[in-house]
């Protein structure tokens, strides 16, 4: 895995950026935990290489007509990570340009093995206090729901970061500007092609 630096150079420019698109063929995917940015990086990454971007979660609540929070309560966890990861399978087969998962999606084997095999696997790593302070703006989580946020968070961090740091990028994020994530990105994906 090569891992980025947390402090990317000068700003690219637009040639930069899209010599770097041109040489990315494969979809661009992010992995982390909950609240790292993944869906608001792989926004600001799309629109940088002038690709689309779709959000996992989004598409998996689009095709169960029901959201995460309701198929975690009706169908259990086990159920929603199947249903997850039809839905990244075919977002990879329609070659998606930048796609952003849930947090739990790469711990499962075969959807681990499909992203590693024909993407770009960019693992979105940030520190608990930023994802406490992150999560606990939308109430929406339902791995959050039941005890501390704080405490949970270490523990999945713990528990995923084995199963993270197979990705084949690492790019750590702050409270900075998502641009900057996005860039470091960038770079990181120029130094691993």
């Amino acid at each position: 895995m090569t891992q980025a630096s947390t402090n990317p150079g000068p700003a690219l420019s637009p040639g930069e950026i899209a010599a770097i698109a041109r040489r990315i063929a494969r979809p661009v995917v992010l992995v982390g935990l909950m609240g790292v940015g993944k869906s608001t990086v792989g926004r600001r990454l799309a629109e940088m290489i002038r690709t689309d971007f779709v959000d996992a979660d989004d598409a998996i609540e689009r095709a169960a007509q029901l959201s995460i929070g309701e198929i975690f309560e009706r169908f259990g966890e086990a159920h929603f990570r199947d249903g997850e990861r039809r839905v990244i399978a075919r977002l990879i087969e329609e070659r998606r340009g930048v796609i952003a998962t849930g947090g739990g999606a790469f711990m499962n084997d075969q959807t681990r093995a499909l992203i590693l095999d024909k993407t770009v696997a960019v693992w979105i790593d940030c520190d608990i206090d930023t994802l406490v302070e992150r999560t606990g703006r939308r109430k929406t989580r339902p791995l959050l729901k039941n005890g501390d946020p704080k405490e949970i968070l270490t523990r999945l961090h713990a528990q995923r970061e084995p199963f993270y740091s197979q990705a084949h990028l690492r790019v750590p994020s702050d409270n900075g500007p998502h641009a900057v994530t996005a860039q470091a990105i960038l770079e990181a994906i120029e130094r691993w092609l």
